[in-house]
Order: structure tokens, then sequence, then C-alpha cells
């Protein structure tokens, strides 16, 4: 039984429509408001100079993030306002990075630049992997080896994760968290089929069946990259 996509911590996927962050922060064409100004105009004097006096560094990678994302959500026949950019810069980081609105993250958005580099397996702590066995253990005799996406707490895990990596190493801490996710799954799966061999998943486990299984055992000639590849769960 396969869990699908396993990576958790509210990583982002390309975002392809803007336009939840764009309403509140820009008009429909035809509709000017006091104040507000076609987004065809942002590179005028008039409309820069209102900007600056706002106190919005044009040339910051986070205002370019922001015009960059309200130009692709719309087009320059729209009316922007001095507030509704300030609103939309505030979901990117100095460096014009997306923050995750979830955790307060930045490096957590898969764009097409990072999705092969982030598919990669770096060393991450021995305490968010401690802390990954002990969930998936807990969980795994709670619901008879189903994933339950309705009561699962990994996203935790990952989140906490996160947090602890610099942001350039986060999707891939990530991802290698999910390779050590997969061991510790089919480590408890095959734990269960040894302590009885008619266990399916969804039945109730044998007591004790879990009970010789650590987490240094569980990675005992295990490859974080060849997860994918040895786990049948």
């Amino acid at each position: 039984m396969q869990c699908g996509n396993r990576q958790g911590g509210c990583i982002m996927s390309r975002i392809t429509d803007y336009a939840f962050l764009f309403q509140k922060s820009c008009g429909t064409s035809g509709v000017n408001a006091i104040g507000s100004f076609q987004l065809s105009q942002l590179n005028s004097s008039s409309v820069k100079s209102k900007l600056k006096a706002a106190g919005i560094n044009t040339n910051s990678k986070q205002y370019k993030a922001a015009v960059k994302q309200m130009m692709s959500a719309g087009n320059g026949a729209m009316y922007g306002n001095i507030q509704g950019i300030k609103n939309l810069m505030s979901h990117y980081d100095k460096d014009g990075d997306y923050i995750n609105p979830v955790n307060g993250l930045a490096g957590l958005l898969v764009t097409d630049e990072n999705e092969n580099s982030r598919k990669r397996i770096i060393s991450i702590s021995d305490s968010s992997k401690e802390e990954m066995h002990e969930l998936t253990k807990k969980e795994f005799l709670r619901e008879n080896g189903v994933c339950n996406g309705d009561t699962t707490k990994r996203t935790d895990v990952y989140n906490n994760l996160y947090r602890k990596m610099s942001k350039k190493d986060r999707l891939a801490a990530g991802y290698t968290l999910e390779k050590y996710e997969r061991i510790y799954r089919q480590v408890f799966y095959d734990a269960a089929k040894r302590a009885d061999p008619n266990w399916e998943i969804g039945k109730p486990i044998k007591a004790g069946a879990f009970d010789d299984v650590t987490r240094e055992s569980a990675e005992t000639g295990k490859s974080p990259a060849q997860a994918a590849l040895d786990t049948k769960i």
C-alpha cells in the first residue's frame, strides 16, 4: 500500500495562479480607485516617486518579485495601489523568495529551476530522524498500518526540520526526511509481518511487534537514496 507523495511540512508546488494574492492588491481594468495606477505605469517617474515616498525600494528583490507576480497574474491595463504592493511584498523575503504562509519560512517553493536540484540526499539531524521514527511508529500502530492523512502529524515533523535548516537546503532536507520515513514504514511493516505472518494492513498489529525496533536498527544497512526502490508500502 503506497502512501503517495509523502513529503510534508507545507512545501509549495509551482504557483501558477497568483489570483489569491493579486485580488487584494490590484483592481481590474476600468476600475480606477483614488490613488491607484495602471501596472503599465510602474516604471514611470511619477509612480516611482510615489512608491519611494511610501518607503518602497523599487530596486529590492522583494519589490521585483511582487511586481513580477502582479504582472503574471494580470496585465498592464490593470490597476494597483501602494498599499496593495506593500501587502504583496510581504509575501516575499529580502531575497525575493516566496514565504510559505503556513509556517512563515522561505525556500519551500518548488519551481522549474529547483525541481531537480531539490531531489538530493543531505545530512539532517538525528533529532529530526528520531522524531519521524517515533511518530511513524505511533501512527502505524494507531492506524494499523493505514496512511491516514486526516490524523497524521507528519507536517509538524517536517516543519520542525525546516526551521533547523538554512533556506537553500530546506527542500532537500524534506526530500531526505521523506526517504527516511519510507524506510521506517517498511521496517514497521516487516516487523508486523514477522510477529504475525497473516497480518495485513488495516488489521490489528500483534502486541510487542515493535518492541525491538529502534531508529538505529531501522536504518542499519538502509540507504535513503534507495528508499523509493526498496520500500513496498
